[in-house]
This record gives structure tokens, C-alpha cells and sequence, in this order.
């Protein structure tokens, strides 16, 4: 019998980085089989074109896809909003099919009459703007990292029987520079968003998860960030009018190890797109 879902209203993914040998897909898999959402917002970074290489795209990436094409299927709203990595997605902005959307940025209207402005960030990153060439260099940099941190876990976990280690993280959080990029992403991101009179703003990009009220001389606001599926292995909900931040357990992480696949419920690929092609057709006819 399958296990019960969580009803959740909205649901914020982003940095899932899809095509990476970083990603950590099977985990992801796993939450999204546990909530039935009605809302999808896929923030950024979800597919890393940047780094894309036909000869590494595992079965549970394609899993991950799959997934929310079902979701699709079912008439849940799906809102792709471009990053970085996904920027070659930029030139179909506005393209609609079904409940498929892809945007730049979004504006959700939430309980209360209070919106949500949700945009991925980059637009903030200095290094984005004028050094695209540095940036793809520090992805690849990074994944290279990611790699060697997983050799070392799993060195650590099975060898010497003691818990993961994350480089990346450390090295992140040990660099003053970094810390202030941060502070100073999550200061821009509110600033503006109090003078639009938004009541959040939510991010993603700097692979940071954090839910804070942010307080400017001019006014207040509560800034979200959904992390990342590389490292922090986050997300962010939104049901019966309260944010919250998930974040993938180890007991999570045991249960998927015990638990087996559902893949009954996974239409095939083909079978899903054809689906929504004959929607989008007879809701435009």
C-alpha cells in the first residue's frame, strides 16, 4: 500500500543542477513521491546546461523529469522560472503549455491578499554580469569538488563508519567574502522587494536555505531560500498559509534506502508529453 502523501499548497525547488554529477536526484525523487502539491515552482538551476554532457544523465535524473511531467499530467501547476545555469531557457519566456509556464520571475498571490515575487537571483551576482566565462569555470571547479567530497563520504561511511563530510560547505562557510556575498544577496533581494510592498521575496542561486525577516528603515519583509538538491538538500512549502523549510532527514534518507521504487504510478515519457499536447490543444481549440 502506498504511503500516504502530504498535502502541500506550494512547493519551491531550485539549484537541483540536473546533468551534474553533484545532483542528488534519488533523494529528490523521494521527497517529491511524499507531497501532493498544488502549486510547483521551479526556481532556477533545475536543469544545468551549462555543464550538460550527453554521456551523463543517470536513470534517476530522468526520474526527477518524469516526475513533475506527471504531476503535469494531472493538471498541477508547474512554474519554471529560469537561472543561470538553465539561462538558454530565457529566450521562450511566456511560453505556456497546459499547466506548464516558464518565466523570469513570478508573482504569487497567497493567503490574505499577500503576494510572493519569486525570481532565482543571479541578477544580483556581480560575477554573472560581467564575468560569465569566471562563473562556468567556478561551476566546473565546484562539481569537481562535489565529486571528490562524495569519494570521501563514501570512504568515511563505509571504512571508518563515521558520517558525511561536505568540503564545499565548509570552504564556503569558512570564507569571509562569501558570507558577506551572502548577507549582502539576502539585503538587495529585501530592500527590493519592500519597495514593490511584496510580503516575501523568494530566491535561490546562492545555495543558502533560510527563512528571516529582514527589517529596512523603510519597512519589513520575510525572504526565503530554497537551498539546493546538492548539498543543504532543501526546499521550501507553502500550506495553509505559513512557509515552511524542508529539509531532507537522515532517517529520510534511511527510508528511501529501505523503501522501494513506485514506478507504477510513472507514466512513460512519451506517453506523458503526448498527454499534454492533446490538453494544450483542446484548451485552445
Amino acid at each position: 500500500m502506498n504511503k500516504q502523501k502530504r498535502q502541500v499548497d506550494i512547493i519551491v525547488i531550485s539549484d537541483v543542477h540536473l546533468g551534474t554529477y553533484g545532483c542528488r536526484a534519488k533523494e529528490l525523487l523521494h521527497y517529491l513521491k511524499s507531497i501532493k502539491p498544488k502549486i510547483v515552482v521551479l526556481n532556477g538551476d533545475i536543469i544545468d546546461i551549462w555543464q550538460f554532457n550527453k554521456s551523463y544523465w543517470p536513470k534517476s535524473h530522468m526520474k526527477v523529469i518524469k516526475h513533475i511531467m506527471n504531476w503535469l499530467s494531472k493538471g498541477v501547476k508547474v512554474y519554471y522560472i529560469t537561472g543561470n545555469h538553465d539561462e538558454m531557457l530565457r529566450k521562450f519566456e511566456g511560453f505556456k503549455m497546459g499547466s506548464f509556464h516558464i518565466l523570469n520571475k513570478l508573482i504569487l498571490d497567497l493567503d490574505n491578499q499577500e503576494k510572493a515575487w519569486i525570481f532565482h537571483g543571479d541578477v544580483f551576482d556581480v560575477t554573472m554580469q560581467h564575468s560569465k566565462w569566471l562563473a562556468k569555470l567556478g561551476a566546473i571547479g565546484y562539481d569537481t569538488l562535489i565529486i571528490i567530497n562524495s569519494l570521501a563520504n563514501w570512504i568515511s561511511e563505509r571504512i571508518f563508519k563515521r558520517g558525511k563530510l561536505s568540503f564545499s560547505k565548509k570552504i564556503k562557510n569558512s570564507v569571509k567574502g562569501a558570507i558577506k556575498f551572502i548577507n549582502g544577496f539576502e539585503e538587495t533581494a529585501a530592500d527590493i522587494g519592500i519597495s514593490k510592498n511584496y510580503q516575501y521575496v523568494v530566491c535561490g542561486h546562492i545555495h543558502h536555505p533560510e527563512m528571516r525577516r529582514i527589517e529596512q528603515t523603510h519597512g519589513s519583509i520575510m525572504y526565503l531560500n530554497s537551498g539546493d538538491w546538492i548539498e543543504n538538500l532543501t526546499a521550501l512549502e507553502y500550506h495553509n498559509g505559513q512557509w515552511d523549510l524542508f529539509r531532507f532527514s537522515e532517517s529520510e534518507r534511511m527510508a528511501m534506502l529501505n523503501g522501494t521504487e513506485e514506478e507504477a504510478e510513472e507514466m512513460d515519457i512519451k506517453q506523458l508529453f503526448s498527454q499534454m499536447v492533446s490538453e494544450f490543444n483542446l484548451r485552445t481549440s
